[in-house]
């Protein structure tokens, strides 16, 4: 008996470091987007099959929904989210912002300047992250939302950051408005992503002119979509390999 309750006391103090380490871990960018979406009953930071949750949501016929949120890294997810998709249906949120202000500040903190990037995010961008963990929304119980945002990213002028910041480091985003949602429930969906009047086969540099879009980005999409099953290589032009929709 004595052995079970201190097996028992070492879990709550393990549950209640996680729920700890999630929520000091959270940038103000990811709690920005979880007090955004939470709704009436849902529960937070709850600890389901020995992970910490951001959201539990409860819905008709007394099943819950799990959401998370990640702002960016999905290969650091993805283990989490496949044992959690077995047995809950699963909501993956993931912000993708397509208005950015930059907000420079010194190395203590002071304000300097802020000015609007000239970068603007698509849903397309998905796939800068989804090509680390393509087969995402194979799971049959897991749901991927696009959050469309307007933000600002601090950047602090330590001399720690890359060459193309001029050393200044990224220490934060911060959520302005969300303006759109885009939900993805399986991997047919991703077949949005194609344009219409595609013609079959197709290249990556095909695709990328119809887009309007950089080579090595289409590359990403092409990727994902072959890794995730609903388009395949049927065969090559030269170098280039030539894709088709599964099944056409």
């Amino acid at each position: 008996m004595a052995k079970q309750e201190e097996q028992a006391g070492k879990e709550r103090k393990g549950k209640n470091r996680t729920n700890r380490i999630g929520t000091e871990n959270e940038r103000s960018l990811h709690a920005a987007v979880k007090k955004w979406y939470a709704q009436p009953g849902d529960e937070l930071e709850v600890y389901v099959d020995g992970y910490i949750v951001d959201l539990v949501r409860a819905h008709a016929r007394g099943r819950q929904e799990l959401i998370e949120i990640q702002t960016k890294n999905f290969s650091a997810i993805a283990q989490k989210l496949d044992a959690l998709a077995k047995n809950h249906r699963v909501r993956l949120v993931y912000p993708l912002p397509v208005e950015k202000w930059i907000i420079r500040t010194t190395a203590t903190g002071e304000f300097i300047r802020r000015r609007k990037s000239p970068k603007k995010g698509k849903p397309i961008h998905l796939f800068t992250e989804l090509i680390r963990a393509p087969d995402l929304l194979g799971r049959k119980n897991l749901v991927l939302e696009i959050l469309l945002t307007r933000e600002e990213e601090i950047w602090c002028e330590d001399g720690k950051g890359s060459w193309r910041r001029k050393g200044a480091s990224r220490k934060d985003r911060r959520l302005l408005e969300v303006i759109g949602r885009i939900e993805l429930k399986n991997n047919k969906d991703l077949l949005g992503f194609l344009p219409e009047g595609l013609a079959t086969p197709f290249s990556n540099k095909d695709l990328a002119s119809l887009l309007g879009e950089p080579v090595n980005l289409v590359r990403m999409l092409t990727y994902s979509l072959r890794k995730c099953g609903v388009i395949e290589v049927v065969g090559k032009n030269g170098n280039e390999l030539l894709f088709a929709v599964c099944g056409k």
